[in-house]
């Protein structure tokens, strides 16, 4: 897989999203409380996934939108949460006829490209009222990278390179890019949250299946299991731990607001 025959294109399913990765919303629901939504608000939640922090937003009283990019990741949270409103679109050219009190996002920043970033963070600042807050949650500097580099270094053996569909940024850097976009940083950390794969041992292979699949498109089935078992060989003595595999997360986390 050469970088001009591979994609970072992630192929999502609502329904195994749910049953895999309860840990993404449960792990950063006091998210919700940073963002302290008021019953009068209108609240924007960019990267919505199948809603279950939509409507945690919901439930404080706010009017919550979610937006996201893949239709399946809608659909479950329309079936799931029909008193939210979800709406399938790109945030990237996202645009609503009203504006909105402030904008939410968890563990979706980090899937738009670096190129792209500066449009999104425009689109963002156009989506807010004069004032609005900005709060949010992404992988920064450094997640995840025993895991990508087990990957990489899994599929060079096999004459394979990758292209890491990710952008994981740094605090000073992310707070330059918000700042550019009119935004006031008001508070921005990075943090290690070392998170707990579901479904015992097979819970890292089906990380990988539901956030990397990218990784594996050209590798026959017998590849990518071969692949997989060295990965888990690699990984094992540092994050299999008490019959559970720790994914070796750093978070980004931020409440900016528009100036």
């Amino acid at each position: 897989m050469t970088d001009s025959e591979s994609t970072v294109t992630n192929k999502w399913d609502g329904r195994k999203y749910d049953a895999t990765c309860e840990f993404v919303h449960d792990a950063a629901s006091d998210l919700v409380d940073v963002l302290d939504p008021k019953p009068t608000e209108r609240v924007l939640d960019v990267g919505c996934g199948t809603g279950h922090l939509t409507d945690a937003i919901r439930e404080r009283g706010a009017t919550a939108v979610g937006v996201d990019a893949a239709e399946s990741m809608i659909a479950e949270a329309r079936a799931q949460y029909p008193d939210c409103e979800f709406v399938h679109a790109d945030a990237r050219t996202y645009a609503p006829d009203r504006t909105f009190d402030a904008v939410f996002s968890n563990a979706a920043l980090h899937w738009i490209p670096e190129t792209d970033q500066d449009t999104l963070l425009q689109t963002i600042a156009d989506t807010l009222a004069p004032t609005g807050r900005f709060v949010a949650e992404c992988g920064g500097v450094g997640n995840v990278a025993a895991i990508t580099n087990a990957v990489e270094a899994a599929l060079a053996d096999r004459g394979y390179e990758i292209t890491h569909p990710w952008y994981f940024p740094s605090v000073g850097e992310y707070a330059s890019r918000l700042e550019t976009h009119g935004f006031e940083v008001r508070r921005a950390e990075l943090f290690d949250r070392p998170t707990t794969l579901e479904h015992g041992e097979r819970g890292l292979r089906e990380w990988l299946g539901t956030f990397g699949d990218h990784f594996f498109g050209p590798l026959s089935p017998a590849e990518q299991d071969a692949v997989l078992t060295d990965i888990e060989a690699t990984l094992r003595d540092d994050l299999f731990h008490d019959g559970s595999w720790i994914a070796d997360y750093r978070r980004l986390r931020f409440i900016a607001v528009r100036e």
